[in-house]
């Protein structure tokens, strides 16, 4: 398994869950689901250097090659946010601040390192073997041949894609590498552009999928500001309409990894946004504990504002990503019988038990008086 903290599935960690506890005893005796595992997280520990070299050089290339950036930015804030109004006060920069950025980003060891930063994410890491699973149970459930450069050209789009979410997120919250919040603000255009480009080279239906994707999860990003300006405004509707920012870029994902019609775009989508709204539960416990106060929003924000007691608001959310994840098993089990990663993607679920279970413990070792605290500051 792998995650932003990597002690997150040290043998330590695994001990004091009981999803843990069931991984280290699959690990031990070597059972189906452990080592379909075990061959995708090989594949994508050796693919991932490959993929961030091809990306460094793509994103180094189109910045340097744009001859004006500084509208490439206004064309993307125009497309992320309709009105423009909210997002250009948070992403704009004069002409002068994009050229400095221009400048440093020129550097591509730089670069490299700002990329490396974004995809320092849970959701890339814990994700990006999820998509070989799924592309080649897909591939060999409906007999369709494609060559490792094209798989690697459809995975690698969507990866990039839901990378983009981070450094979104980082500006929108500026809490997070704050030094370099200019060079994602002008890095996030190309992000999308190059996205793009690979996932339209795979096929029209694929593109008008993700495109339609991307729609929601812009939908559920504005959401999101709109709450971060007004958190008193939350209720479970726009917490619900908020998650479209996990779930429609996991679910376009997964759905994408199917190349041709059938009832498997519709199970993939399923059990991919489940997770990732389950996952999206243990990041605002994470992140809680991590920044000492509530992320606005979240479901423990959500539910501490509407019951008064902190402890328990961690108790619901805890109990929100198990429903999720629940769901996600759904999925799983409207599989046909002779899909040939379905042991994967079981481990796979397991681990993400885990991690949530190992987020609600830490932060039930904390002094809920610091969560209070910030609470009384809105």
């Amino acid at each position: 398994m792998s995650s932003k903290d990597e002690s997150v599935f040290s043998k330590d960690a695994l001990m004091h869950t009981d999803a843990g506890k069931d991984i280290l005893k699959q690990a031990m005796l070597r059972s189906d689901r452990y080592r379909q595992f075990q061959h995708y997280k090989e594949l994508a520990d050796a693919e991932m250097p490959r993929f961030i070299e091809r990306f460094v050089r793509e994103l180094h290339s189109s910045i340097i090659n744009d001859t004006n950036p500084i509208d490439t930015l206004r064309g993307f804030i125009r497309e992320a946010e309709p009105d423009g109004f909210m997002l250009e006060r948070i992403f704009m920069m004069d002409e002068e601040r994009v050229k400095e950025v221009r400048s440093r980003l020129a550097d591509q060891n730089r670069c490299r390192d700002r990329l490396i930063r974004l995809l320092d994410s849970n959701y890339v890491k814990m994700t990006y073997p999820v998509f070989y699973a799924l592309f080649d149970g897909a591939c060999s459930y409906l007999n369709i041949s494609l060559s490792e450069v094209e798989r690697d050209v459809l995975v690698d789009g969507h990866i990039i894609a839901i990378d983009l979410s981070e450094p979104m997120d980082r500006i929108m919250d500026g809490d997070e590498d704050v030094e370099y919040l200019d060079d994602y603000r002008l890095m996030c255009p190309y992000m999308l552009k190059i996205a793009r480009r690979k996932i339209s080279s795979i096929g029209k239906d694929i593109l008008e999928s993700f495109e339609r994707g991307f729609r929601d999860a812009k939908h559920g990003q504005y959401v999101d500001l709109m709450l971060k300006n007004n958190p008193s405004a939350m209720d479970e509707e726009s917490m619900h309409e908020c998650y479209k920012k996990y779930r429609a870029v996991m679910g376009t994902a997964g759905r994408n990894m199917v190349l041709r019609d059938s009832p498997l775009r519709r199970i993939f989508y399923h059990g991919m946004a489940r997770a990732g709204e389950s996952v999206g539960c243990a990041n605002e416990i994470e992140d809680s504990i991590r920044g000492r106060i509530i992320k606005v929003p979240s479901w423990p924000l959500y539910y501490a504002l509407n019951t008064g007691d902190v402890r328990l608001a961690f108790d619901l959310t805890f109990r929100k990503s198990r429903i999720y994840l629940d769901d996600a098993l759904i999925a799983i089990d409207m599989l046909p019988d002779r899909f040939s990663t379905k042991h994967f993607l079981e481990f796979m679920v397991l681990s993400v038990r885990h991690y949530n279970e190992y987020w609600y413990r830490r932060v039930k070792e904390y002094d809920l008086n610091i969560f209070t605290s910030g609470l009384k500051e809105r």
